[in-house]
């Protein structure tokens, strides 16, 4: 409330020092216009103020100070022209100072990714907060594993949920398909688990961005944003993501990092499920849910069976074991 109040009286002392304006230059009739120009300057820097406040502390440093470099330079050279030409002085230092700053400023923010060691030592804080922020969205938040995480220790930091995360929830839980609307009150459910898992913090971030319509898009502007990390499972938005310079945390190529390994050679006592795409193939399960392809394994559906690993396939759906039955082994001995 105190910053609403003195934004309040700013802008009405920008009013009235935009209307005070008239008898210096001259104009004496009603000079509201000018209170006019006043107010919106004042709306321009409360604008400035506003999004300034999103902004990393270490970004307005190096912005400024790439600013203040470029400054001095365009300043410099503006005075060297002068020499040269007296009547271009004034004009020529403002000129190259305006271009220069914006030329320092832009380029500082330009390289901050490699002045992010000096960064982590000016603003340890900063740097700190920025490498805990895991970015949730709608995809793993249903999927639920991350509560696995969190409560084993292997995901730590602040968990970021976006309103418009939270918006697209809502949707699917209201929607008339069951399907849908079950997925939709399970993510809210994961969401109340995590809140409750000890040493866990869970933050609603307002941020928007209202020139995107697509979530995924969003979901990766605010990892640009708030330096932080995207968690999910959805492929399309990991590579997206990577392309875009964003730190992507994938739970599947995780629980596919953390399958056990098999190589070929090794026995494995699986139970037949179903038929498999070739001709007499049989398919099976791990406990892990990694799909093991059995050869001539279609008979033995229902039941369990001795199989010898012959090679391991790994795609981006995950890890797929072709086995042969063991008493085929046998039989060609």
């Amino acid at each position: 409330m105190g910053i609403v109040i003195v934004r309040v009286f700013m802008l009405a002392a920008a009013t009235g020092a935009g209307m005070a304006f008239g008898p210096p230059l001259g104009i004496n009739a009603t000079n509201w216009w000018l209170g006019g120009a006043g107010f919106l300057f004042g709306v321009l820097a409360v604008l400035l103020e506003w999004q300034a406040r999103r902004i990393p502390v270490d970004r307005i440093f190096w912005g400024a100070m790439g600013g203040t470099v470029g400054l001095g330079l365009g300043l410099g050279l503006g005075t060297a022209l002068g020499a040269v030409s007296p009547t271009a002085g004034p004009l020529g230092r403002g000129l190259f100072g305006l271009l220069f700053s914006y030329l320092g400023a832009a380029v500082a923010l330009a390289k901050r990714d490699e002045l992010e060691d000096m960064s982590a030592k000016l603003f340890p804080k900063t740097a700190a907060r920025r490498e805990g922020f895991k970015i949730l969205d709608t995809s793993v938040i249903i999927d639920g594993r991350v509560v696995d995480l969190c409560e084993v220790g292997f995901l730590d930091g602040t968990l970021v949920v976006p309103q418009f995360v939270l918006r697209e929830l809502q949707q699917i839980a209201d929607s008339p398909d069951p399907l849908k609307r079950n997925r939709g009150k399970r993510g809210f459910d994961v969401l109340q688990r995590l809140q409750r898992i000890p040493g866990t913090t869970v933050r609603v971030e307002d941020q928007d961005f209202p020139h995107i319509r697509e979530v995924d898009r969003k979901l990766i502007e605010l990892g640009k944003a708030m330096g932080g990390k995207v968690v999910t499972n959805d492929y399309s938005l990991n590579k997206v993501a990577e392309l875009s310079g964003v730190p992507v945390l994938n739970v599947n190529e995780l629980a596919n990092a953390l399958k056990p390994v098999m190589l070929p050679g090794e026995v494995v006592h699986v139970h037949v499920v179903k038929e498999g795409k070739e001709v007499g193939q049989g398919v099976a399960y791990l406990d892990d849910g990694t799909m093991v392809v059995v050869d001539h394994g279609k008979r033995f559906i229902g039941q369990q069976v001795g199989a010898t690993v012959t090679s391991v396939l790994q795609t981006t759906a995950g890890r797929m074991i072709f086995a042969r039955l063991r008493e085929e082994e046998g039989a060609s001995k």
